[in-house]
Formats: structure tokens, sequence, C-alpha cells
């Protein structure tokens, strides 16, 4: 908000420090917490320090004579805390009026610079309402960022694990984009391996001809088939010969079909096809439920052949040793390549002596794609914690190889979502579907909404259901730190209490109807008049605007600390201080038409603020609910 008069200050603290012969260190500035007036603070003390440990090594000598005993004695004998201090009051000296700043202190250190209260009010306000949509917005950075996530292996339906997966990596490309990072969605579904035979085989043996007619219902048919073969295919306790023997039969099929796989065989190729198909199209309508649009498709198929002609690449440049010639595999001894004395990433096989890939083989012809063919300069992989090890061996690896990206590869982990009465198992068919999640969210949220909102037509209260149903269920996925664990429970989620998606919703809508009632909900700042904080705010009026005002740096640390809880988090911040502003501050009832406009023009800050975040967040602002 104050970024001209914060650059002159810092000019000013270049000019004296340059002429008085003093390093300056970067300056960083903080917000000083409210306490009758904004403002910001900068350190000395890394300049005091970076002074002190240089005169303490610099030669006498080195110093001009008439100044050398006075200067250095005097210097070496103030601690860095004190050298500080006496910097800050230097600096404070300097400074003089800038306009918008009420005063400066130097104080144990730090100076710190004050706003007057009603400008800096106003200037947040003025600033939401020019820049709207795009309040926060960061300045470009000049990177590309990868975010690679919303990629289930095919032949199984989505359920709300696959679901959060979505939700996190959805949301840190939002806030990625909006920090000014140059954005890439990517999707990197599993579309082969065993679990994908495995249905294949099923289908081909018992359900060759069936098809369920219905995008949603496809996916969940072959999640049933892969539950069903994986019955089939289980040892039992006690089983008889002959249901062992049926069991190795149906094994070596299954074997059998993925050596044809795997020769091209073009029957079972066309299976595949044909299945993954269904599949994926399942996975599209779900991205579209969600709202997100990939820029980029990987497939797993694509990257196995051209993982093999990568190992050998590494063999040839003495990164990974082949030991096939003695019946073993080609192997990545990371430990011993990087150096390390201690064990920390293993030793790792990247070809079997089969010949066949592993992840992590096709993990490196991936990331060679993403960095060579769209220079990607970050790479953000959301996947579950499980993966961690393996990603971390997967990033050694590429820097090994070369890739100076790989120190900005970052693994997004996220923990289980499991149910109240237990954990979810694709495998064992317990698992809650995202669509059927989503239609019962959207049934529950339609009979409460024809209660509350008998005058809205029925098209629109299903729109409306579906925005706070979407909400609840996405805000529920980001509000819980990623790598903990979710016990998703509907009904918590669905409350209009609380940290949820339908409360911070229902700040927008609040914010909405104060607004429509004035008749100056599409009216732009200068539409209300001169506006002036030239008046006594309330406490929750100073709580807003500080809230407001967080926005764009609290987009900036999301989005550098990987964190789509830190906006999560903010936006219930943000709706919990308009609720009280909602409930104790008079607005269309002032007397005082400025101060009504001015608090008016709060209203519509804060409404646009929440939008904004919601918008990150993959949540939608309805305007009624």
């Amino acid at each position: 908000m104050f970024e001209k008069e914060q650059q002159l200050i810092e000019e000013k603290i270049k000019t004296y420090c340059d002429a008085n012969g003093i390093a300056l260190a970067p300056l960083k500035w903080t917000a000083i917490p409210f306490a009758g007036e904004w403002g910001i603070a900068t350190s000395f003390f890394q300049t005091a320090a970076d002074e002190a440990r240089v005169l303490s090594a610099r030669p006498a000598v080195e110093l001009r004579d008439e100044q050398r005993d006075e200067r250095r004695d005097d210097q070496k004998r103030k601690p860095v805390p004190a050298r500080a201090q006496e910097m800050a009051e230097q600096v404070k000296g300097q400074i003089g009026s800038v306009e918008g700043v009420s005063r400066v202190d130097a104080v144990k250190g730090y100076l710190n610079v004050y706003y007057r209260t009603s400008e800096y009010a106003q200037r947040v306000v003025d600033e939401v309402l020019a820049s709207r949509a795009d309040f926060g917005r960061g300045a470009a950075k000049g990177e590309r960022v990868m975010v690679e996530y919303a990629q289930p292996n095919t032949l199984h339906s989505i359920h709300i694990g696959h679901a959060r997966n979505t939700v996190l990596g959805e949301a840190l490309a939002r806030l990625t984009e909006f920090a000014g990072f140059e954005t890439i969605r990517a999707s990197y579904p599993g579309d082969l391996g065993l679990g994908v035979i495995t249905v294949m085989w099923m289908y081909e043996k018992f359900y060759k001809g069936q098809e369920p007619q219905g995008v949603h219902e496809r996916g969940q048919w072959l999640l049933k088939l892969y539950v069903e073969a994986n019955v089939l295919l289980e040892k039992k306790e006690n089983e008889t010969p002959e249901q062992t023997a049926q069991r190795e039969a149906y094994e070596a099929e299954r074997r059998e079909m993925y050596r044809k796989y795997d020769a091209g065989d073009a029957s079972v190729r066309e299976l595949w096809r044909v299945t993954r198909e269904w599949a994926l199209e399942e996975l599209q309508d779900v991205l579209r439920i969600l709202d997100v649009k990939m820029d980029v498709w990987f497939y797993e198929s694509e990257v196995d052949e051209p993982s093999k002609a990568i190992v050998e690449e590494l063999i040839a440049k003495g990164i990974a040793d082949d030991e096939r010639p003695q019946g073993g595999a080609v192997i990545v001894k990371i430990d011993e390549k990087l150096g390390l004395t201690k064990e920390k990433y293993r030793t790792n096989v990247i070809l079997r002596r089969d010949g066949t890939t592993l992840y992590l083989t096709k993990d490196l012809a991936l990331a060679k794609v993403k960095f060579e063919k769209y220079h990607v300069d970050r790479s953000i992989y959301v996947v579950d914690v499980r993966q961690s090890l393996h990603l971390q061996q997967a990033f050694a690896i590429l820097k090994l190889w070369g890739f100076p990206q790989a120190e900005k590869c970052y693994h997004l982990g996220y923990g289980f979502v499991s149910l109240p009465e237990g954990a979810m198992s694709s495998r064992r068919g317990r698992v809650v579907l995202f669509k059927e999640v989503y239609d019962e969210a959207i049934k529950r949220v339609l009979a409460v909404e024809s209660e509350r909102s008998g005058n809205v037509p029925e098209g629109e209260r299903e729109e409306i259901a579906k925005q706070i149903g979407l909400g609840a269920l996405v805000y529920s996925m980001l509000a819980v730190d990623n790598n903990k664990d979710i016990v998703f429970d509907i009904n918590e989620a669905l409350s209009f209490d609380g940290r949820t998606g339908p409360y911070i919703q229902n700040a927008h809508v609040r914010a909405n109807s104060i607004l429509k009632k004035s008749k100056v909900e599409s009216q732009k700042s200068g539409d209300l008049g001169p506006l002036t904080f030239d008046y006594e705010l309330t406490k929750h009026e100073i709580e807003l605007i500080e809230q407001i005002s967080q926005f764009p740096a609290k987009v900036q640390q999301a989005a550098n600390e990987y964190r789509p809880l830190v906006m999560a988090q903010f936006a219930y911040d943000l709706a919990n201080a308009f609720h009280s502003f909602y409930h104790a501050v008079p607005v269309l009832q002032t007397e005082d038409e400025k101060i009504k406009n001015a608090r008016l023009s709060l209203v519509a800050a804060a409404k646009q603020t929440i939008a904004n975040a919601l918008r990150l967040l993959d949540v939608q602002a309805p305007d009624v609910m």
C-alpha cells in the first residue's frame, strides 16, 4: 500500500550509510502488529553484526590514521545490539518528513515507521476497489513452475482421497500463478502396471462385451471389477487344493496378459485403450466439476520406453552401475555418488534384471521432459506422503545427472483421507467415491436452502447448492495441514459455523446483501464520492482492515512455501473478522453520510478480498445462500 514511501525511506537509509562508510545489509521489512497505529519495521542487527565482524578481522593500518583509534576502539567496544540501536537512531534523524508517515521511531535496533491511521485505512480500501479481482496479484517472478497433480491410476473410480490430491494441486497452481510465477498444470495418470492389467483381465474373462452407460457409472464399474479380481486372486486362509489351483491359474492368466501387453499384442492393446478411455472420461468430468483445466497430460505408458534409454545414459555417465552381466539389475548408489558418509538415499534399482522399468525410472524420464521441453524452473509433485523417500531419491539422481532444477523440485505430500468408520481401501472396495459425496452434499444443501431461500427460483437454488456443497468439500480438504490425515465428516464440512467453506461463503453473501440494499454493489469506489476514514474507527473496522491488508503477503507466503493451508486459514480469519464487523458495526443505519460511505467501501473491499481468497482455494463465492 505504501510502496513509494517505503522505497523513499530505503533510499534515504542507503544514502546515509554510503556517506558514512556503513555496508548496509539487505533491508527486510515486517509489519508491526496494530496497537493504535499501522506500521512497518526493519532491523539493523545484521548490518551491525557484519560491521563488527569486518572490524575485528581488519588490521588497524587499513583505517585512516585520523579516525583509526577513535572509530575502531569505540565501535569494537559496543556490542552489536547497541551499535544497531545507534544506527537506527542516526538513520531516523535523516529521514525527515514523508507523506503518509505519522512518525519514525528507533527502538532496540529497529527502525519503526508508522502510518497515519486514516490514510492507511483509505489506501487499503482504495487499492482493493481499484484492483478488484487482481488485488493481491504479485509481480512476475521470471520463473516457470509446473504443478503435477490429479493423477489417479486409470481403471479406478475417483474417490475422495483422489479429490484431496486434486484440490491441493489446483489451489497451489492458482496461488503460484497469482503470486507471479508462470504456472503449468500437469497430470500424470498411472495408465500402466499390474493394477491396470488386473481390471483388464477381470473384464476379458468374466464381463467381455458389457459396458455400463454413463461416464461415472463406467468408472465405478471398473472399480467394482478391481475389487472382485482381488477377491479371486488373494490367498485365503484354509483354502482347499482346488481353490489354490484355481487362484494360481487366474494369476498365470493375469501375468500372461501383462506379457502380451509388453509384447505389443494388438487385442490386449486395444482392450487397454478402450478401458483406459472409460477411466479418463470419468477423471475429465471430475476435473470439470472442480473447475480444473490441465495444460499438459503425461502418461506413464508414454515414458516407459524413453526411460530405458535414460538408464543407458546414466550407465555411460558413471552414475548408474550395470550389474546385469552378473545376474543383477541396474542400480544407482546414490549416497556413494553424492559422497555421503551416512545413509540417506540408499541404493536404488532403476532397471530390473529382466529389462523392465520401475516408477523411479519413469519419474526420471518425466522430469527430463519437464526440464528440456517445458523449461521448468520449479517442479512441484503433489503425491501422498508414502512416496516421500521415493521422490527424494528421484531428486537426488536428477542432481547427479546434472539438472540444476533438481534443487527446486519439491514434494507436496499429503496424508490419507479416512472416514469416521475407518480407513478406505480400493482393493477391498471400502472407498467413498467423489461423485457420491458431491451428490450427497448438494442434496443436503438443497434441503436446507428450500427452507431458507424460498424466494429464490428453483433453478438458482440448485446452482447455489452446487457452489455450497462443492465449497464445503473442497475447503475441508484444504483446512487441514497437508501432512496430516483427514477424517472426512460430511456433516462437519457442511456446517455454516466454524472453520468451514460455507462459513466463509456466508461472509461474502452478507457483504453482498449490504451492498445490494445500498444499491452500490456494482459501483466502483469513486461512485461513493470522496472517501475518508478520518473518524474514530471501531475495533471491528480496524481488525477487518488489518485482515484485508494482509492478503497480498499471504498470497506470496502460501506460494513460496507451497502451503495452500496459509490461504485457507487466511480466508477463515478474514471471514471471521467480517462476521464480527457485520454484527457489531452499523453500516446502512449510520446517520453520518461520510462514515456510511466509508463503511460501505470497506464492505465492498471485504467482499472482493473474500472472493479473491476463495477463488485461489478453488471455492466459488455465491451472492446468495
